[in-house]
């Protein structure tokens, strides 16, 4: 194994583990089990699927007073990305007298576990959905477990002992005083490091020694500065995607930039016109933010991946990484939104339905990166609707998912943006469907004119996802279902 010349420190149960010698690659689960041997938490697919590895990781809140806590899958999650926080497994949660927490000790009696595989993981949904609902809704609970996957016991009795365990509401806080210190006593500075030179130095987390780095910034410049001299490095937000990368095809970065010690990056800023939305913004931060103004963006975001997921991956990422079926960006364009590029000390704007180039592409330069996304606010009279269509309802990949946003004037549609994935290389804004809808009254518009626009705008291929005759018939039906509601209005 590769020496290394940092050290990763995060806290463990009120003691500060210190982890030497490891891969920059390495993820949480295979050091909690190789290495730590807590060997409940389990490895079932390895890419964030199962929930079978779900921990939860924790940051001292911004008054230095508590610990907040996010549910994660471990076995995507890298090791380096640990520092400065602290981890529960669900070892963490038997108390010093021997008895268990509320949710295990409910999951016991309600027989909510058969083969007790993916029951640790179960466990650690659940305790981290009480940490911050503690009298949650049956929704909210069914909801926390999306990601967690039980092929035997079935969900009823899961369900069951969750309720039951909130009915002891005194004892569902875990005890976490004595990782509060500790966590400040980790914690990295937050002013750039200089030479003598006054160049900006940002000091690796784990530098091997062949020079590969695993860097954690904690500014704008550092991250700008680093980026310009090393234009190659991998950026890392919520490990979501690199995870699979490094678990799946074995990629080993030769430098990884992990974000999420940026504060720039993990605001949003609020106007009267728009949200200005941080590069490292979460995607359950975003869905609350937007639950009110854009419902079905929300549902959207919701159904975009377990809580695991939405509490790491950004926003950001989904953008920078252009997948095909990217579920965020088809709202975003239909919306208007823009991105705010960063390359060194300069920043440039581009709308997102300008973005990309192709299947993969963008118009990012060496060195540049996304520093905020701008997501307009609604005005009067608009109506936005957005729909994602998939084999199975929850966490899964998107035949389609199509967006709408228009207002209605004098009985006609105005304004209209249409986007859509899964129907081109890259998810992309419709403008001859547009073309077919603006001016026209919601009742005059024809399922015909709009296959006419479909054809004349995509290239016909089916996939794995679905056939391309069932995927131009679900984005034609996609358009009428979201006009529909106007007929009566008109």
């Amino acid at each position: 194994m590769t020496q290394v010349t940092n050290t990763v420190r995060f806290v463990l149960d009120g003691q500060i583990v210190e982890a030497q010698g490891e891969r920059r690659t390495t993820t949480v689960l295979d050091y909690l089990r190789e290495q730590l041997h807590r060997t409940g938490t389990k490895e079932g697919c390895a890419e964030g699927d199962c929930g079978a590895c779900v921990v939860m990781v924790g940051e001292l809140n911004a008054a230095g007073t508590a610990v907040d806590y996010v549910p994660v899958n471990a076995c995507i999650q890298l090791l380096p990305s640990l520092d400065g926080k602290s981890v529960k497994t669900v070892e963490s949660l038997k108390k010093a007298d021997g008895t268990l927490h509320p949710v295990q000790d409910e999951m016991v009696k309600c027989h909510g576990s058969q083969c007790g595989f993916c029951t640790p993981g179960i466990v650690m949904s659940l305790v981290n959905l009480v940490q911050v609902l503690p009298q949650p809704s049956r929704q909210q609970i069914t909801d926390s477990l999306s990601g967690n996957l039980c092929r035997c016991t079935g969900y009823k009795p899961i369900i069951d002992a969750a309720a039951k365990a909130c009915e002891r509401q005194s004892e569902l806080k875990i005890d976490d005083k004595a990782d509060i210190p500790l966590l400040k006593e980790i914690a990295r500075a937050k002013t750039p490091t200089l030479s003598l030179e006054g160049d900006i130095i940002v000091q690796p987390v784990v530098r091997t020694k062949k020079g590969n780095e695993f860097v954690s910034p904690a500014t704008l410049a550092e991250v700008a500065d680093y980026l310009q001299k090393n234009p190659t490095t991998t950026l890392l937000a919520g490990s979501t995607e690199i995870g699979l990368q490094v678990n799946k095809q074995f990629s080993r970065p030769d430098h990884i930039m992990y974000l999420g010690n940026v504060d720039e990056l993990r605001k949003v800023e609020d106007n009267a016109k728009a949200w200005r939305i941080g590069a490292m913004v979460s995607l359950a931060t975003l869905e609350g933010l937007i639950q009110e103004a854009y419902p079905d963006f929300a549902e959207v975001l919701r159904r975009f991946g377990s809580p695991p997921i939405r509490s790491t991956a950004t926003l950001a990422g989904n953008i920078a990484n252009g997948s095909p079926i990217g579920d965020s960006m088809p709202c975003l364009m239909a919306l208007g939104a823009t991105l705010v590029l960063r390359r060194g000390d300069k920043t440039r704007t581009v709308a997102l339905d300008q973005f990309y180039t192709g299947q993969k592409q963008n118009v990012l330069q060496a060195g540049e990166f996304i520093e905020a996304i701008e997501l307009p606010k609604p005005v009067a009279g608009q109506v936005f609707r957005a729909h994602k269509v998939s084999k199975r309802f929850e966490q899964d990949i998107s035949a389609t998912c199509a967006a709408i946003s228009y207002s209605l004037k004098g009985g006609k549609l105005s304004g209209v943006k249409l986007a859509y994935n899964g129907l081109a290389p890259a998810p992309c804004r419709a403008p001859k469907l547009e073309a077919v809808l603006e001016g026209q009254a919601p009742a005059d518009v024809k399922a015909a004119d709009l296959d006419a626009a479909i054809a004349a705008s995509f290239t016909a291929r089916d996939g794995l996802r679905a056939t391309w005759a069932y995927r131009s018939l679900v984005a034609r039906n996609l358009v009428l279902e979201f006009i529909e509601e106007q007929k009566e209005v008109a």
